[in-house]
């Protein structure tokens, strides 16, 4: 009940926010206070950047002042110096950053850990004293005498109609970003934060997504850019230095930076904060200086200690939707491919091995899968069932020999090429988002599936083909008895429904191989049971399964035909009941003389 009346509250807030508009447009308010709403306004599109990027994507960035700054500066130089309508200004300056933002991002997007945030400062800083040192941008001066907004002849100026138009156009752009993030693209970007291989595995192009968000998270920071230079008539580069870049970072911070309207809530207390304290602080202290940023730098790390995820986060979850099944009644299906017919060889695997080094860790391993087939690939601890497993997803690449899909050869393609060929796994350690309900999870499968675009899902014109999406999403659901658990998000499951849940998620996305990474591990006797139920179920719908287990009883009730492997090589091939009576299966198990 709590999750949904938290998802009443976020539904009601650009109502609210509306209404707030409006009021302070039309009450008598001083003029000071509308004067600092525009500045929180323009703040807070900036931070709404980051929140994309920072908090659903999981990429840190102190570099959104420079994108700022380049909106500014092109807006600014053109219509001073070109004699060009700010709305052309707006056009060409959000070209020029889209092309900034695309070649740093294919730049320093291939970083990762702490490199990354330091090359979004290295660039930063750079973009800064760019602009400080060219003549035609007035170097550190700046520009100054920039015309205001008009509409139809109407000044927009810096008073209560820029006020107005500043607050709508930051509601049009929440509604984008929350368009965006309730959409297959958006389910895709939010499952990158945790880590890369799941999102690959369903058939996601990660890198593709971080980009996009990148050059999304610089435009906005652009059209901030473009507001603030006809707002305040004035730029210079100290207004899009590093430490604006900082504090476009803290306020997202403060606010939620994973939460949408974390960037409004951070961006209005920072700035209302900032002119208190620097009024207040140098009466109670007896001397002036810039005092408002120890406090500042007490207030983060107390933020970042008792409220990690912001004020935003004491109103709930954000993205968290009831679904119903009605609500996909009547929705088209999903295209499927052809089954496999028959008999026919889905998977060849010819005589692959991996080494590492000097290490030996796969040695020449052959098998085939055929048709409607469950094979078991078993053996001790070490060896080599894993590599053998992540070398035929392409998790990992092969030293030698051969791996074909469907008769195509697939050893050189990467996990997610693998996955558009129609191959899907789970893995040994559940990979999911815990915050995302469990329907919401399994429709990330479905991803390769659809191809509704960037625009389509910013504009909320993907609807009909979302509504197939978890159509098929909750068909997968109940074909592994997990339909009471749709709405539930996915990290209050247990081991169990978890695990189903990572294959109902695979079964999404249509494939003609399921393989199944250790799916019994930590789970009790009765789900282990309903694990072979659904797993025979898949080979009575004629799907072929590849599973890698310790469970004994398990793979001896369920596979056709079992490998066992030892020390890297294939010890011994044939039926569980051959596998059973083999004396090095048990040597190789129990440590018995041959």
């Amino acid at each position: 009940m709590k999750s949904l009346e938290m998802k009443s509250i976020h539904k009601h807030l650009s109502i609210w926010l509306v209404v707030a508009v409006a009021a302070v447009a039309l009450l008598p308010l001083p003029d000071f206070w509308i004067y600092q709403a525009n500045y929180i306004g323009i703040y807070a599109i900036t931070c709404l950047g980051l929140v994309l990027l920072t908090g659903v994507l999981g990429l840190t960035s102190f570099g959104q002042a420079a994108f700022v700054g380049i909106g500014a500066y092109s807006s600014a130089y053109m219509t001073l110096n070109l004699d060009l309508s700010p709305w052309v200004s707006l056009l060409l300056g959000l070209s020029l950053t889209a092309i900034c933002a695309l070649v740093i991002g294919l730049i320093t997007l291939r970083m990762s850990g702490h490199y990354l945030p330091l090359a979004t400062i290295a660039w930063g800083l750079s973009l800064y004293y760019l602009m400080g040192n060219i003549a035609a941008l007035g170097k550190y001066d700046g520009l100054h005498n920039i015309q205001s907004l008009s509409i139809a002849g109407l000044d927009l100026g810096q008073g209560r109609v820029f006020f107005v138009f500043l607050w709508c156009c930051l509601i049009l752009l929440i509604k984008a970003c929350s368009n965006f993030l309730d959409s297959r693209l958006g389910r895709a970007v939010r499952s990158i934060k945790s880590g890369t291989q799941m999102p690959q595995a369903m058939g996601i192009d990660t890198f593709y997504c971080k980009v996009l968000i990148f050059c999304f998270a610089a435009l906005l920071a652009s059209f901030a850019g473009w507001l603030l230079a006809h707002f305040q008539h004035a730029v210079a580069p100290s207004d899009f230095g590093l430490k604006m870049g900082i504090q476009y970072l803290f306020m997202s911070v403060l606010g939620g930076v994973g939460y949408l309207w974390g960037a409004v809530i951070g961006a209005g207390i920072y700035k209302l904060l900032d002119d208190q304290l620097q009024v207040l602080l140098p009466v109670l202290i007896g001397t002036s200086g810039s005092y408002e940023v120890i406090v500042f730098g007490i207030a983060m790390v107390l933020i970042l200690k008792y409220l990690p995820d912001g004020i935003a986060s004491l109103m709930g979850q954000e993205h968290t939707t009831h679904h119903d099944p009605a609500q996909w009644k009547g929705a088209k299906a999903l295209a499927e491919h052809a089954p496999s017919p028959s008999g026919e060889v889905v998977l060849s695997v010819e005589n692959i091995s991996k080494t590492f080094g000097g290490l030996v860790a796969v040695n020449g391993v052959s098998f085939s899968i055929k048709a409607g087939e469950i094979k078991g690939l078993i053996g001790p601890n070490g060896a080599g069932k894993s590599t053998t497993f992540n070398l035929i997803t392409g998790l990992l690449r092969v030293s030698s020999g051969a791996v074909s899909f469907r008769g195509q050869r697939i050893e050189h393609l990467s996990l997610r090429e693998i996955a558009h060929l129609g191959m899907s796994r789970t893995f040994q350690h559940v990979k999911m988002i815990p915050q995302m309900s469990v329907l919401e999870n399994i429709a990330i499968g479905a991803h390769r599936r659809a191809s509704a675009g960037v625009l389509a899902a910013v504009l909320g014109r993907d609807k009909d083909e979302e509504m197939s999406i978890y159509r098929m999403a909750h068909e997968q659901l109940l074909r592994v008895g997990l339909g009471d658990y749709m709405n539930e998000p996915a990290g209050n499951l247990p081991m169990g429904p978890q695990r189903l849940m990572e294959i109902a998620r695979a079964l999404c996305s249509n494939p003609s191989l399921l393989l199944l990474d250790e799916p019994a591990a930590g789970l009790r006797f009765q789900e282990k049971n309903e694990l072979a139920r659904v797993i025979l179920s898949l080979k009575q719908q004629g799907l072929s399964v590849l599973l890698v287990e310790h469970d004994m009883d398990l793979v001896m009730k369920i596979c056709d035909s079992l490998v066992v492997m030892e020390f890297g090589n294939v010890l011994v091939e044939g039926t569980p009941q051959e596998i059973q009576n083999n004396a090095q299966v048990r040597a190789a198990y129990l440590g018995e003389e041959h």
